[in-house]
C-alpha cells in the first residue's frame, strides 16, 4: 500500500466515523467514497453490511469504475453506492470524495418543491450552487448515471429529490464540511418554515455571502477581511475529536 493510499484510507474512515458521530447515518446504507491517485480511477468505498462506526481504514473496499474489487476482500459493495459514486468519479476529476446521506432533514428538504432556501447564513454557502436530480427509484439502474452526472453539472452539492443529499469535494475534508453544513441548513430551514413567515435576504446579499464562503482568495475591498483557513482548522479539530472518542478508525 502506498503512503498516499494509506492516508486516504484513514481520512475516509474518519469521515465515516464523523458521519456516525453526528447522527447522519442510515444503518448500513448510504455511502462515502474517495478516488485513489492514478489513471485507473480506482476508489475506496464502505464494506456493505458494516455500520459506519465499525468502519476502519483497512476494511474499506477498493473497486474500479465497473464495480469490480481491485484486491481480495471479504466484503460486498452496496450496488446503489456503486452506481452513484462510479458515475461521479468517472465524470468529475475534481470530485475526489463523494458523500451521500439519507438524513431526516435532508430527505425532508429534498421533498419540498422549493428545495434549499437561503434562509440563514449557513445555507448561503450553497446559494446558486445546488444541483437537483429527479427521483427515479432506488439507484440500481446504470442508465441513471448519465442523468446524475448531468444534473450535478459543475456543482459541489446536489439534492436528490425525494431521496437525500450529496456533496463532492477535492478532499475528504471538503466533502465532509459541505455535508455537515448542508445538513445544518436543511435542519434550520425546516425549523424556520414550521415557526412562521420566513425572511429571504435580497439576491445581492445572498450572492455576496456565497462568495465570502467559497472565494476567500478573491480581491477584497478596503476594510474587508476573509477567512481562508476556517474549514482546515475545523477538520483538524474533528480529527482530534476522533482521537478521543474513536481512535481505532485508523486501523
Amino acid at each position: 500500500m502506498t503512503p498516499s493510499e494509506r492516508t486516504l484510507r484513514q481520512e475516509l474512515a474518519a469521515c465515516y466515523r464523523l458521519i456516525a458521530h453526528f447522527r447522519m447515518t442510515d444503518l448500513i446504507f448510504t455511502h462515502i467514497s474517495v478516488r485513489l491517485p492514478g489513471p485507473e480511477h480506482h476508489f475506496l468505498i464502505n464494506p456493505y453490511g458494516l455500520l459506519f462506526d465499525e468502519i476502519t481504514a483497512s476494511k474499506l473496499v477498493k473497486i474500479d469504475l465497473q464495480g469490480n474489487p481491485v484486491e481480495p476482500t471479504p466484503y460486498p459493495v452496496n450496488p446503489a453506492g456503486f452506481v452513484i459514486h462510479s458515475a461521479i468519479h468517472g465524470a468529475r476529476e475534481d470530485a475526489q470524495c463523494v458523500l451521500h446521506t439519507h438524513t431526516r432533514a435532508g430527505c425532508a428538504v429534498a421533498a419540498l418543491e422549493c428545495g434549499l432556501l437561503p434562509l440563514n447564513q449557513i445555507s448561503m454557502e450553497f446559494y446558486g450552487r445546488v444541483g437537483y436530480h429527479a427521483y427515479e427509484g432506488i439507484a440500481l439502474d446504470m442508465d441513471e448515471q448519465q442523468r446524475l452526472v448531468a444534473d450535478l453539472g459543475e456543482h459541489s452539492v446536489m439534492i436528490l429529490r425525494n431521496h437525500g443529499l450529496l456533496t463532492v469535494g477535492s478532499s475528504v475534508a471538503e466533502a465532509f464540511m459541505r455535508m455537515y453544513y448542508l445538513e445544518k441548513a436543511c435542519e434550520i430551514q425546516l425549523a424556520a418554515l414550521q415557526a412562521g413567515q420566513v425572511i429571504v435576504p435580497p439576491h445581492e446579499v445572498c450572492a455576496h455571502t456565497e462568495r465570502q464562503f467559497n472565494a476567500p482568495a478573491r480581491p477584497l475591498k478596503a476594510g474587508e477581511l476573509s477567512d481562508p483557513d476556517g474549514n482546515a482548522l475545523a477538520w483538524q479539530a474533528l480529527l482530534r475529536l476522533l482521537e478521543r472518542v474513536a481512535p481505532d478508525y485508523r486501523d
